[in-house]
């Protein structure tokens, strides 16, 4: 029996992580009985992760986005609560999208249900946002407070961030003082400047080129705000450009830490032992392009199986070519699409053709 670990990220808007896995498995029984597939799904902070650490999901109604009610949850795994940014303040919440007039002020309300259901261990994925506000949506939910030069009391979105000038923590929740928070961070991103938050991934959120310019003037005039009120020097600091600045968020307004989402991920499931015995590893996304390899949940599981010398296969629903994929342990990459197609007519189909091209890669490899 050849044993394939099968560890595919989700294929955002069409597949899950969970069904992406199955479908791979399937397509490897049918291939070879010979193959024995073992399941792992994975993310790296955005969506699917609640799920990906095999969670009991815990639902709670909070203010999305757009500032609308909404269903949404947070994970419980033993004694720690995994709360995705993306269940309170993702994409497929905002509509319409806007950058710079959305809030993370629902993630927040997610940990303060946590805190009053007794956790004091928290993971925050940070991936999928729809937001711009550096985070103040959320830390404004749990008390922290946000003053303009008129010395009123708001809550900043990504537009009213500049307003800022000065930061309170002092009616912060006390109960943050006692939590330990550690961020999943799927991005080295810093929080402004070319390769900041709003330069690299606001005009995905419904940014324009002024309203970018708008955002990264923002974010930069709050990051002063905070190294002076909060004694945080987020301005260039790794990963502070997760979720729209959120990444600067996690040390600033509560003291916790960012880790590489996916390697949080393999680490609690073990990742590391499973690989044991395995003579392929399998993975995927919807896209694969050059953000892959700067943080991405398959430049983490590729440097893990590079250092055992075991193949790497990407399945994905677009690829950019990129060699630098091939130098940090991906053996090789399969577009699963069949013909040319708009998202939407594409995607009810992305299921079978991951099928399809796995099952034909498989063959292969009997």
């Amino acid at each position: 029996m050849k044993k394939i670990l099968i560890a595919p990220d989700s294929f955002k808007g069409t597949l899950s992580a969970r069904e992406a896995a199955e479908m791979i498995a399937k397509a490897a029984r049918d291939a070879s009985p010979g193959f024995e597939p073992v399941l792992m799904p994975i993310a790296d902070g955005g969506e699917g992760t609640v799920d990906a650490f095999g969670a009991e999901r815990r639902e709670v109604i909070v203010m999305g986005p757009n500032g609308r009610m909404t269903r949404s949850f947070y994970g419980v795994l033993g004694d720690t609560a995994v709360i995705e940014m993306a269940a309170a303040a993702g994409l497929p919440l905002a509509d319409p999208l806007d950058a710079a007039g959305t809030t993370t002020y629902g993630v927040g309300e997610l940990i303060k249900s946590a805190l009053d259901a007794g956790f004091r261990k928290f993971i925050i994925g940070l991936g999928g946002s729809a937001t711009n506000d550096c985070g103040c949506g959320m830390a404004a939910a749990c008390g922290v407070k946000f003053y303009n030069a008129a010395g009123k009391d708001l809550t900043p979105r990504g537009k009213t961030l500049a307003d800022v000038v000065r930061i309170d923590l002092s009616g912060r929740d006390p109960r943050i003082a006692e939590s330990e928070f550690t961020a999943m961070c799927d991005i080295t991103n810093p929080l402004y400047g070319d390769t900041g938050a709003a330069y690299v991934f606001a005009p995905q959120k419904g940014a324009d080129a002024e309203c970018v310019a708008k955002l990264d003037a923002g974010l930069r005039s709050i990051a002063g705000v905070i190294a002076r009120d909060c004694g945080t020097d987020v301005a260039q600091m790794p990963g502070a450009g997760a979720a729209g600045g959120c990444g600067a968020a996690i040390p600033a307004f509560f003291g916790g830490s960012l880790k590489r989402g996916i390697d949080v991920v393999l680490d609690v499931n073990g990742f590391d032992a499973a690989l044991e015995g395995a003579a392929l590893v399998v993975t995927g996304e919807g896209r694969f392009d050059s953000q892959t390899a700067g943080g991405k949940a398959i430049s983490g599981i590729a440097a893990r199986t590079k250092k055992k010398g075991i193949p790497l296969i990407v399945f994905c629903g677009a690829a950019e070519e990129d060699e630098s994929a091939y130098d940090m342990g991906v053996t090789s990459v399969f577009s699963i699409q069949r013909k040319a197609l708009p998202f939407k007519e594409a995607a009810p189909l992305n299921g079978p053709y991951l099928y399809r091209t796995a099952l034909n890669v498989f063959r292969l490899l009997v």
